[in-house]
């Protein structure tokens, strides 16, 4: 059973029916005893990390995030999902984020005119660690982006992934232990993308 976190984000039906299209049964759910029964959870999203983190206080489920990764449940970020398990973004004039992570998001610069914020489209992903969640996945494998903000942790061995894009070379997976999270969206990507969703389902949280 995958559980997908609903924090009133978004595009949570896209990534339910993914999960569903590779065999997987799914529950959405905004409710923190379901999530601290969860056997694997999702927090995908798109938006903005202020209104995100807002939602997650209103539903009450910040400490039940940080409990369920603290706990050893496998864990998959997803764009604004992966954004907010950093510390803070700079995104609506500075926004605290969950902690999870060492680290900050930042807005893409650029002095090119030709370069478009936010980068909307496919980009490459050079897998600079192992992981399970990329098994199979060959390196520079193309996904799908849409994001103006991008992570950048303080610490590298948490990178997994890299991606050049505008003035920056960001991480685009990360993780640690049992928390993966991954700035593109797999659900959007394809083929590719749906394999990394699948070895996610059949993940069991350990590196």
């Amino acid at each position: 059973m995958i559980t997908i976190i609903d924090y009133k984000a978004g595009n949570l039906t896209s990534v339910q029916l993914a999960f569903e299209y590779i065999g997987c049964e799914v529950k959405i759910t905004d409710k923190a005893q379901e999530i601290l029964q969860a056997e694997k959870i999702v927090f995908p999203g798109v938006g903005a990390a202020k209104s995100a983190m807002d939602n997650l206080k209103k539903l009450k489920i910040i400490d039940t995030i940080q409990k369920v990764i603290a706990n050893g449940v496998p864990f998959l970020g997803i764009c604004i999902g992966m954004q907010v398990l950093f510390e803070s973004s700079e995104e609506d004039g500075g926004t605290k984020c969950l902690g999870i992570l060492a680290g900050s998001v930042k807005k893409f610069k650029t002095s090119d005119k030709l370069c478009k914020i936010p980068q909307m489209g496919w980009n490459t992903v050079k897998i600079v660690k192992p992981h399970p969640v990329f098994t199979g996945i060959e390196d520079q494998s193309e996904f799908y982006f849409v994001h103006s903000f991008y992570p950048a942790p303080s610490k590298k061995e948490i990178i997994i992934g890299q991606t050049e894009y505008a003035d920056a070379v960001f991480a685009s997976a990360a993780g640690k232990g049992n928390l993966a999270a991954v700035q593109f969206h797999p659900e959007r990507s394809g083929r590719i993308g749906l394999k990394l969703l699948e070895n996610f389902s059949k993940w069991d949280g350990i590196c």
